[in-house]
């Protein structure tokens, strides 16, 4: 079977299932496991990611504004590799090629390939997902024993979080300039792992906030989590805004507990890593339960003293 994957979450399902010899065509951003990277790309971005966030959110909705997805999809090079199966998704056009986008390419295609689109909201969606995967590519039984694997790594740290008695008001932000605050299944992930989500939605889009909502959210933990970023870039770009007069209210600058986490890994795709997320999540809340997580490759603890953010 020869697979083309439109989205990285799918590509981790894929090599999680022992498919990635399978896998002959990704995106851009299909960097899990590292082999993936090697896999020709299919998706090229409409924006420049190495912009400002400012910027980038300019692009995009000039872009969604016209009516055009951010990605575009090599359509000589998805015939070339005349695919039995594309994994795509119908959630986010601002995380994947749209599914008009990818119509346009199939028409070029001289054997329809079967299309399986994701569209999760929530973890259990995530689940359900690799073992849809399972069966459109012959893994069901590897699929399932995944998928419950993973619904036992979360109701376990769920059920050690739970001891930590009071929950601590946690402010999960997608995008900094402008704010936007993390969805879907992310304050499921704060909830499991022991805290309250101040503004986010389970099992709704991510969306814009005012610098007034931050304030007034009270937060005692701040997650920081651009979609797409990695933890070094989810720091640098909240030094870049943190003396803005809206952080030095919060409890969570006046004690410290800003956090930046690796959010394209554990965060941003819905796939198997979203259970390490929650514990990552856990590990900050209640680091009397938990070993420490923080000031590592995944996890950092911001600055918050500096003049500007607490006086």
């Amino acid at each position: 079977m020869r697979i083309c994957s439109l989205l990285p979450s799918a590509t981790e399902i894929l090599y999680a299932l022992g498919l990635g010899d399978s896998v002959v065509g990704v995106t851009h951003e299909c960097d899990f496991p590292p082999e993936a990277a090697a896999k020709l790309a299919l998706i090229r971005p409409r924006v420049d990611p190495k912009a400002a966030p400012a910027e980038i959110d300019r692009q995009v909705s000039e872009l969604v504004a016209r009516g055009e997805s951010i990605y575009a999809v090599d359509a000589e090079l998805l015939a070339k590799l005349a695919p039995d199966l594309i994994v795509t998704q119908d959630l986010c056009h601002v995380c994947a090629a749209s599914p008009d986008d990818l119509a346009t390419a199939l028409t070029r295609l001289p054997k329809m390939p079967r299309v399986l689109s994701l569209t999760p909201h929530g973890l259990a969606d995530v689940w359900r997902d690799i073992r849809r995967v399972g069966i459109a590519t012959d893994r069901s039984e590897r699929a399932e024993d995944l998928a419950a694997l993973l619904e036992g790594e979360v109701a376990a740290i769920a059920a050690k979080a739970a001891q930590g008695g009071t929950l601590p008001r946690v402010l999960c932000l997608e995008w900094l300039e402008p704010y936007y605050v993390g969805g879907h299944w992310v304050p499921e992930m704060v909830a499991l792992a022991g805290g309250e989500d101040v503004l986010g939605r389970a099992g709704e889009a991510s969306f814009r906030v005012t610098a007034e909502q931050v304030v007034e959210s009270r937060a005692e933990v701040v997650v920081v989590m651009p979609c797409g970023y990695g933890v070094e870039r989810a720091a640098e770009e909240f030094r870049a805004v943190r003396c803005a007069p809206e952080w030095r209210g919060l409890p969570a600058v006046r004690e410290g507990r800003v956090f930046a986490v690796d959010a394209n890994g554990y965060f941003s795709r819905p796939g198997p890593r979203l259970a390490q997320g929650v514990e990552m999540l856990a590990r900050i809340f209640h680091p009397g339960l938990f070993a420490n997580v923080v000031n590592n490759e995944r996890v950092l603890r911001l600055e918050t003293s500096a003049a500007g953010m607490t006086k």
